[in-house]
């Protein structure tokens, strides 16, 4: 069985939330779970989150009942969901100047049969926790990122670095998008954590988590909480999935 719990907080410091999520009800036969970090000017971000979340779901519920259960096809179910996500929301940047420019972050976590068929879009990320091991299964596809990749700055330089927030990918920019997807094991006493950068920039990983496993009803409002008492300079999201 696989239960799951979420929150979004505008923060301390933002005017508008321009985060969204989704959560599929415990009784749905699709287990779903979506998160995007939106970001545009006037309303750019708040349109961008919300549309690039509510295409993939639906995409992804209306085909899954003719998807075959295979690996192949679930992942192919959950690439293509972002492609057509990506094309609503280029396609309303492109209906209105206001909006020109706005993109998102997008994670899609599809649970099915013990395993995780994901896919990953931007620098919100998704982390695993299997009995006393937490790490990221996503990779940020951030300015930053490349710069350690390359090797001309660290871990902990990245941290603070002022161009830590610039995407290198992003969905609803360009006609085109390429996500990471990927299957990760889903098995009973997993736990999978998928959050926006509000979180992961405001409280460390060692913090999210002790408080991931200490109680994960409870999970999202105390990591929102701590990210608050941090600063809160972004809004801040998390979905946390437990296969019980």
């Amino acid at each position: 069985m696989i239960k799951a719990y979420g929150k979004s907080d505008v923060g301390l410091v933002r005017e508008m939330n321009q985060d969204y999520y989704y959560i599929s009800d415990d009784q749905n036969e699709v287990k779903l779970y979506i998160l995007a970090d939106g970001m545009g000017g006037y309303k750019g971000g708040e349109i961008a989150s919300k549309l690039a979340v509510t295409s993939a779901r639906n995409y992804i519920e209306n085909n899954f009942k003719e998807t075959p259960k295979d690996k192949d096809s679930l992942i192919q179910l959950i690439g293509s969901s972002v492609e057509y996500a990506n094309m609503v929301v280029y396609e309303k940047s492109k209906e209105d100047p206001e909006l020109e420019g706005m993109g998102t972050t997008l994670e899609i976590c599809l649970a099915y049969n013990n395993k995780a068929y994901i896919a990953h879009i931007g620098d919100s990320r998704i982390y695993r926790i299997r009995k006393e091991f937490m790490r990221k299964i996503t990779k940020d596809h951030s300015y930053v990122q490349k710069l350690v990749e390359d090797g001309t700055i660290t871990k902990e330089e990245a941290a603070v670095h002022p161009k830590k927030n610039m995407l290198m990918k992003a969905l609803g920019c360009n006609a085109f998008v390429e996500p990471d997807v990927t299957i990760k094991g889903f098995l009973k006493g997993d736990t999978l954590i998928i959050c926006s950068d509000g979180l992961t920039n405001m409280v460390t990983q060692d913090e999210i988590y002790n408080i991931a496993t200490s109680k994960f009803e409870y999970a999202p409002s105390d990591l929102i909480e701590k990210a608050n008492k941090n600063g809160g300079y972004d809004n801040i999201t998390v979905i946390i999935i437990r296969n019980i």
